[in-house]
């Protein structure tokens, strides 16, 4: 491995690291926040976001709760860390708009955790997640479905090209009795007469004309007529 491909790998384990360190400390906050008002009980927590003046706070609160619970514990284990890193950024913000935090988080640390949230929905949860796994997985089906389908369309290309490959190979597994009995029974071409070869005669002409006698095999001479004596 070269030197350039050394470095880009140990870069790409500092970022695997450091996505990780950064995913489990961020979900770790969100997720003991989220449990601590789980603990004090939602009728207790909407007590608490009314008194700062919070809209709805019963509905408030369990939003609050879910987001923070469900959204820390999916970025600790690496799972769709964009979409939850966002709905935590906007959870954060919310919070900081509406209403003071609540529990042992102050605002600037609110601030924090709205700001890595988003940081880590853009950059990504690393390899060392869920979500690595997952598509790590996803492409490999994909890979082996699309060696599957050119692998058909080869075949179906082959078939197409030469079609008389499969009654050849099928013919090949005959006897070789049966093979050259197949050869006997084919046509033969007429052998053309070369030039200063004389042609066969045709059947008439050898077939005897009536009247005629063979005789052991040949054609009886025309008897001869007897001579007349001129008078």
């Amino acid at each position: 491995m070269s030197r350039l491909g050394q470095t880009n790998s140990v870069k790409q384990v500092l970022r695997d690291l450091a996505a990780l360190v950064a995913r489990v400390g961020v979900g770790g906050i969100f997720f003991a926040n989220g449990w601590t008002k789980l603990e004090d009980g939602l009728i207790t927590t909407g007590a608490k976001f009314l008194e700062q003046g919070a809209p709805a706070p019963g509905a408030w609160a369990t939003v609050t709760m879910l987001a923070e619970l469900i959204g820390g514990a999916l970025l600790i284990a690496g799972l769709a860390v964009s979409t939850t890193g966002l709905i935590l950024f906007a959870e954060a913000l919310a919070v900081f708009l509406v209403a003071p935090p609540l529990n042992p988080i102050s605002l600037n640390e609110l601030i924090l955790l709205g700001a890595a949230s988003l940081l880590l929905a853009v950059v990504g949860a690393g390899r060392v997640s869920v979500d690595h796994m997952v598509v790590i997985r996803r492409r490999e089906s994909e890979a082996a479905s699309e060696f599957a389908a050119d692998n058909e369309a080869d075949q179906v290309i082959a078939s197409l090209r030469d079609p008389d490959k499969p009654a050849e190979s099928a013919q090949e597994k005959k006897k070789e009795p049966e093979a050259s009995a197949s050869e006997d029974t084919k046509p033969h071409p007429r052998v053309r007469a070369q030039s200063g070869e004389a042609k066969p005669k045709p059947a008439e002409e050898s077939a005897p004309a009536p009247g005629d006698t063979l005789v052991a095999g040949r054609k009886k001479p025309p008897p001869r007529g007897r001579r007349t004596t001129a008078e």
